[in-house]
């Protein structure tokens, strides 16, 4: 079986930086057309404006995907620019502190919306346009569907309760909507990883130079994952290698959730 992507279309949520907008980029590199999403309009331009403007494989597209009618636009768009969508990635996410003692807080409700229920309406309307374009398609797969989801969903943290229930229910997601759309011929996966060398963790890295050595030490692998690393993985699950694995959430933290919590937050 083969990794390659070359060819294939892919929609990369969240991909104005960190994590997202690495594998954004190695998609294009690997031969992939990509639209890049996200509701940062200012950084997507900084990030990938140029690339845009040179690279016929690439098409930006800002918007606040909450809201239903921008995913329909960012569909119509990648539709327009490059014909079908073989390839979601839901790499937009959001992490904040909540207090689990304040019931007025709303930080859980928050990332909730962002982190589950964005990542599963714009999976609902890009699988409609998948299962579409195989009309004509007796055989074979219509396409793959990859949420980022967190370690946090098996570990806790006192100040993470609503990241850690919002990536919980997205890895319950993956699984779900797998067995649902496995008769459709469109695979459905997560990639959770730990920590990633993204800019807010080196932000954090700066402000709290304490939490390195707590991941590291806190690590098998005794380093902290680059964002390549998760691309890797992402992209096994967006090629034919990973033709037969559906409703699986792959790993990817060197180790760190084999054995006691370290104090760090997982990002």
């Amino acid at each position: 079986m083969s990794f390659a992507i070359s060819g294939k279309t892919a929609i990369v949520t969240g991909a104005a930086n960190g994590v997202g907008l690495a594998i954004a980029r190695h998609f294009v590199r690997e031969g992939a057309n990509v639209v890049f999403a996200d509701m940062d309009d200012a950084k997507l331009s900084d990030e990938c404006g140029e690339e845009a403007a040179r690279e016929d494989a690439i098409r930006t597209f800002s918007g606040d995907l909450r809201q239903k009618l921008t995913i329909a636009n960012l569909l119509s768009a990648t539709i327009d620019a490059f014909e079908k969508v073989d390839i979601l990635v839901n790499a937009s996410r959001q992490v904040a502190l909540s207090d689990p003692l304040d019931p007025d807080h709303d930080a859980v409700e928050t990332l909730l919306n962002q982190n589950l229920i964005t990542a599963l309406r714009v999976s609902q309307m890009v699988a409609r346009r998948m299962i579409k374009q195989g009309e004509d398609q007796p055989e074979g797969p219509l396409g793959s569907i990859i949420n980022l989801s967190s370690i946090a969903a098996r570990r806790t943290h006192p100040e993470l309760l609503g990241y850690s229930v919002s990536a919980a229910a997205l890895d319950q997601m993956t699984r779900s909507m797998a067995v649902a759309l496995a008769p459709q011929r469109i695979r459905v996966n997560a990639v959770a990883f730990g920590s990633v060398l993204s800019a807010s963790l080196k932000g954090a890295l700066k402000e709290h130079k304490e939490y390195r050595d707590d991941i590291v030490q806190g690590t098998p692998l005794h380093r902290i994952a680059k964002a390549g690393e998760v691309s890797d993985a992402v992209q096994y699950l967006a090629s034919d290698a990973s033709s037969f694995v559906t409703g699986q959430v792959i790993t990817v933290d060197g180790g760190r959730t084999l054995i006691d919590s370290v104090s760090a937050p997982a990002h």
